[in-house]
Parts: structure tokens; C-alpha cells; sequence
């Protein structure tokens, strides 16, 4: 795999939100490949009450998986959300948006983030 230039970038961004009250959702990042198209790598990020290598797992098995992670992705993200887990649900749904769409602004590919 190739030096991701962005990536360090992706990590002030996460570091940026915050949660407040502990529950039992998680906050996840996965990397996909886009060599074939727009781009060299992307980022989706999602939210779930699996551990983020538990979701990436079924992602890759077709169990409730994002069509990008599914056929493009290579591996869960973990440093930039590592704060972001076992948080109550509510504040994830409002975290997943937020980060996708910061992410976004910031030029990264990004999918998921509903």
C-alpha cells in the first residue's frame, strides 16, 4: 500500500468531535480503494453497536453491507475514532453526519455517513 497523504488530516478532523455520554455505539472509518476511479483511497464511515473490526467483518461477508466497504474495502481505520467508541446512540447518528460531511469539505471521498 502506498503513503495516504491525507491521512493525517483525517485524524485532526475526527479529533474534533466529542461525545459526552458513554452507550454502546461505535464510530468506525474504513478505507476503500478507488484506484479504478476518481481517485487513489476514499474513507466511509459508519456507526454501529459492533466493535469497528466486528462491522468491517460483516461488511465483507454481505451481512447488512455498505455496497463501497463491501466491494472496495481494505481496512478498518481505528486511531482517528478510537474516542468515538461506546457512545450513546444518539450522539453517534449526529457524529456519523457530521465527520462524513467534514470529511467531505475537506476533499477526501467519502461515503456512508447517513
Amino acid at each position: 500500500m502506498r503513503y495516504i497523504d491525507w491521512l493525517p488530516e483525517a485524524y485532526e478532523i475526527s479529533c474534533q468531535f466529542k461525545a459526552v455520554a458513554k452507550g454502546r455505539s461505535n464510530i468506525y472509518l474504513v478505507l476503500l480503494d478507488f484506484t479504478d476511479r476518481n481517485g487513489p483511497y476514499g474513507l466511509y464511515v459508519g456507526m454501529s453497536k459492533y466493535s469497528p473490526a466486528q462491522r468491517f467483518d460483516q461488511h465483507k461477508a454481505g451481512i447488512r453491507a455498505a455496497g463501497s466497504v463491501l466491494k472496495r474495502g481494505i481496512e478498518v481505520l481505528t486511531g482517528p475514532t478510537m474516542h468515538l467508541q461506546y457512545i450513546k446512540r444518539s450522539e453517534a447518528v449526529r457524529i456519523e453526519a457530521q465527520l462524513a460531511q467534514a470529511l467531505a469539505a475537506a476533499g477526501l471521498v467519502v461515503k456512508g455517513g447517513h
